[in-house]
């Protein structure tokens, strides 16, 4: 329970902030963000003790057991460390946010966003079932894209948004493919059954296709070469959400998913080299490009990719050393990459820009800033005695060990220390660029306006961690880091040699060379500027926009290329597809099965040709269109009969109701419309049709022939052995439809209320004053209310009623029920509608039609929810016995209150949908709305 807890104080609070950002002071949503924070913080604290001592929690309640999806949760040293990063440091980026944003609107919206990310992120850490995973994982793509796009009103924003979520959305959807295969393989989605059938994963065939897979999902959210070019263009977001998301918490989240799986993917040649490749190659790539970057928070972005490349690389390379020295590097990167983030949005809050052309000799402005900023750039530059040197140096002896082919042997410390001479180049150019290097120049704001104390303290804090780590290094590494390798690995991770980072050996002059080849590099500077301007130029987000404007092109002229509006062209393409797909497999299917013909009597065939003949009529006569709905509704007659003459007579009820209410509606849709249509059809194109549809309907046939002359194994038995026993009623259609497949029936009600609402907007306010021809002989009908009609329709009603009832009292044990008795009750008020007028009609009505709508989906819902108080499923029926007054023996069950309230939807719903379409066949229509 306390890790759901964690999980959902952070989700809560964004459903609370907002409200609470109504209030004149800007302080109340900050402080209620940071109350939410600190408690989530202080519940994992509290089991850190339990965690750290190598046990592990969890937690699970069932959800879809049927597809292995379960509310799970775990909680190890790996889980913990990252869950503790993401609540301490987002505890952090409140207190800055709240500096940053000083008042200005938006600030509630932005700590919104910023815990519904900090819930999903949680989600991601701790979840012990992978299927529960992904939703989080999928929700910090949506939630990092309205946190990106947080000035909508700026087109870079937009676009940084966009690309985010292309690339990370379809690294999700990669992800998910890979976890369905392990979990088919496994047979299980629960990281406890994964990471234990490592051998099995890895021994599968599939193997190589699901290591793709979630490395796809992994390193696109991490940023890796070549999907990091989101990364730079997310820098369009406010300073605080690229502080934490893009340095702390959202690029860490394919980290952590390689460090999770590593017991069930690594350990193979495939793992190592796809792996410490594409790793070392994101390396290289960000720390290059870093050093060109004029904007501070692109270099900070492109310096972040190339530290996300060096966790990446000794993940892959899967020793446990190795994996204690990504892990820590983890830890001392956001340390120091924070602060830095924070710093560059000071700094662009005091001057008005972010660009070190201009931004120079700060220190004199900003002293407290500097050396803060001193501290955090000296560990990410890997000076000695700060954090960065220790996780650093791992790095350099890590690469020294690798174990790769060995005429390569030697390439992965050489790039490695390039690497780490860029790094330290731009660690020395954003520090003394923007506090030293001369004089402002022209910036937008001067003089520049000192930092207030609280927008600095979090950099205070941040700057004490790195000294502290550095200071007490072994502690945390003996301690935390090596719990969380263990609980990485799976197996007990050895005791790291920290004595070997004091050595003077090859990785002491590694570190020694980069140190002094950066101040080089740095000191070349302008005439190194000078040449990479001459490359040529590059623009990842101009080249994305220009990707996504050719495949939305494409797109749309392949759907218009498709989609002309023409119904006819629509059918014809799906049964020719049908009829391509299917045909050459059927062609050699025994079309004639054993199973013996029902004899077919002289009347059936009669009906048979007599329900041909009327389809085939409405085809012949399909342009004179009143016509051909009488001969369609005839057509819907026979089909009627086929039902009852085969003994189903629910079907047959169902069928007749729903032909009658269609006819009308129809009649309704014909009434604005020419009575006749002309010729639009050539020879050829009516031939081509006539193919088609006669290959279709062969298709068909025969496929249906061969299925029933064969014998089927049918769940028909177990509704019929169970309907009485488990349902309470003998009519077994009806018991489907309001107990055993009741929640389907909850959804079609549902959908049949939307649709009815739907209608009702479109057509509420729309006016057809010129619809009715000036010519008499035009109308539709010369009367449109016969006295016969309006004489008949009277007593008819309350007949019609009766039965409606009649019918839904019976209808669990004999034909009908609640959708039947509706469609019933639906014809005789449409009735009064065509007898008396709609004016008149609408005068009597008792009630109106969108709340019986609300209502019977309210008592349907409220039906399945009782059951859940009983401690039993959703929609379970309770029925018993009893002896009544009058009434005598007599049946109760609670699908008689679903079954209202399905009758109660039909009614609402088809009435809404008549009355408002009737409405537009008259010139101005009722006094009052219909609904």
């Amino acid at each position: 329970m306390t890790l759901l807890s964690v999980v959902l104080l952070p989700l809560i609070g964004a459903l609370l902030v907002p409200l609470l950002a109504r209030a004149r002071s800007p302080l109340i949503p900050a402080i209620a963000s940071g109350i939410v924070t600190l408690a989530a913080l202080s519940l994992l604290l509290l089991q850190a003790p339990t965690v750290l001592s190598g046990e592990l929690i969890t937690s699970e309640w069932a959800w879809i057991p049927s597809i292995g999806l379960s509310i799970a949760f775990r909680l190890d040293a790996l889980a913990l460390f990252f869950a503790t990063l993401i609540t301490g440091m987002g505890l952090l980026i409140i207190l800055y946010a709240h500096f940053y944003f000083a008042g200005k609107p938006g600030a509630g919206r932005f700590y919104a966003l910023m815990l519904a990310f900090m819930g999903a992120m949680l989600g991601i850490v701790t979840s012990e079932n992978l299927l529960f995973m992904l939703i989080f994982w999928e929700m910090t793509s949506l939630v990092s894209f309205v946190l990106i796009g947080f000035h909508s009103d700026q087109r870079p924003a937009r676009r940084g948004a966009r690309m985010t979520l292309v690339i990370t959305g379809g690294g999700g959807l990669a992800l998910m493919a890979g976890i369905v295969l392990m979990g088919s393989i496994v047979g299980s989605f629960n990281l406890t059954d994964i990471l234990a059938a490592g051998d099995e994963l890895r021994a599968h065939a599939h193997y190589p296709l699901i290591l793709t897979l979630v490395l796809l999902g992994a390193m696109t959210k991490s940023a890796q070469f070549p999907f990091h070019l989101w990364l730079p263009n997310a820098m369009t977001a406010p300073t605080p959400v690229s502080a934490y998301l893009h340095s702390a918490t959202m690029v860490k989240a394919g980290i952590f998913l390689l460090a999770r799986l590593h017991p069930a993917l690594a350990d193979t040649d495939a793992w190592l080299y796809s792996v410490s490749t594409v790793g070392m190659a994101t390396l290289l790539t960000g720390a290059f490009i870093a050093m060109f970057k004029h904007d501070t928070k692109e270099l900070l972005a492109y310096s972040t990719v190339s530290h996300l490349g060096l966790i990446t690389l000794l993940m892959g390379l899967g020793t446990a050393t190795a994996l204690v020295a990504g892990l820590f590097h983890l830890l001392n990167h956001a340390l120091f990459k924070a602060p830095l983030f924070m710093m560059a949005g000071a700094v662009e809050k005091a001057t008005g820009t972010r660009d070190m052309r201009r931004i120079n000799g700060l220190w004199r402005h900003m002293p407290l800033l500097t050396i803060m900023s001193a501290i955090t750039a000296a560990s990410m530059a890997g000076l000695p005695l700060f954090n960065g040197y220790l996780s650093k140096k791992m790095f350099f002896i890590e690469s020294l060990d690798a174990n790769v082919i060995s005429p390569l042997n030697w390439l992965t410390p050489v790039l490695a220390a390039i690497a780490g001479l860029f790094s330290a180049a731009y660690s020395f150019r954003i520090f003394h660029n923007v506090f030293f290097n001369g004089q402002p120049r022209e910036l937008p704001v001067w003089p520049p306006r000192k930092p207030a104390l609280g927008i600095q303290l979090p950099i205070i804090l941040l700057a004490a961690g790195c000294l502290f780590v550095g200071w007490q290094a072994e502690g945390i590494v003996h301690g935390l880091i090596r719990a969380m390798a263990t609980a990485s690995s799976g197996v007990k991770a050895p005791a790291y040699d920290m004595g070997q980072l004091h050595h003077v050996g090859p990785a002491f002059y590694m570190s020694l060379a980069a140190l002094i080849g950066g101040l080089i590099l740095y000191a070349l500077r302008e005439r190194l500027f000078e040449l990479y301007d001459q490359l040529p130029p590059a623009d990842a987000r101009e080249i994305f926009e220009w990707l996504m404007t050719r495949a939305g092109n494409g797109a749309e002229r392949f759907v218009h290329a498709l989609e002309n509006g023409s119904v006819q062209r629509y059918i014809a393409l799906i049964i020719l597809t049908a009829i391509i797909m299917a045909g050459p497999v059927l062609a050699n299917v025994v079309w004639y099965g054993a199973k013996p013909m029902t004899p077919a009597d002289p009347l059936t065939i009669l009906g048979a040709i007599l329900m041909m003949a009327t389809a085939f009529g409405v085809v012949l006569g399909h342009r004179n269109r009143l016509f051909a709905l009488l001969l369609l509704g005839s057509a819907g007659l026979f089909v009627t009969l086929t039902f009852a003459r085969f003994s189903a007579p629910d079907l047959a009820l169902t069928q007749l109701s729903v032909e009658v209410i269609a006819v009308i509606i129809m009649m309704l849709a014909l009434s604005f419309l020419p009575q006749t249509t002309p010729v639009e059809s050539s020879r050829l194109r009516r031939s081509r049709d006539s193919i088609i549809a006669v290959l279709g309907g062969l298709g068909t046939g025969l496929v249906s022939f061969a299925i029933m002359t064969r014998p089927q194994d049918s769940i028909s038995d177990f509704f019929l052995e169970q309907s009485v026993p488990g349902g309470g009623g003998s009519n077994v259609v009806n018991v489907i439809l309001v107990d055993f497949r009741g929640f389907d029936t909850l959804g079609e009600i549902t959908v049949l209320g939307i649709a009815a609402v739907a209608v009702f907007a479109l057509t509420r306010n729309l006016q057809l004053k010129h619809r009715i021809p000036n010519e008499r002989d035009q109308y539709w009908a010369s009367n449109p209310h016969p006295l016969i009609l309006r004489t008949m329709a009277r007593p008819i009603l309350p007949i019609a009623l009766m039965v409606s009832a009649y019918i839904f009292l019976r209808g669990h044990n004999m034909p009908g029920g609640g959708f039947i008795a509706g469609l019933i009750t639906v014809v005789a008020l449409s009735l009064q509608y065509m007898a008396g007028g709609l004016a008149w009609a609408h005068d009597r009505m008792l009630t109106s039609f969108r709340p019986l709508i609300g209502g019977g989906i309210l008592l349907a819902c409220l039906t399945g929810l009782g059951s859940l108080f009983m401690g039993l499923e959703f929609l379970t029926s309770w029925f018993g016995h009893y002896e009544l007054p009058v009434l005598g023996h007599i049946e109760l069950a609670t699908a008689l209150l679903f079954d209202l309230g399905v009758f109660t939807t039909v009614v609402g719903a088809t009435m809404l949908i008549l009355a408002n379409l009737g409405k537009l066949m008259t010139v101005n229509g009722p006094g009052e709305e219909i609904g």
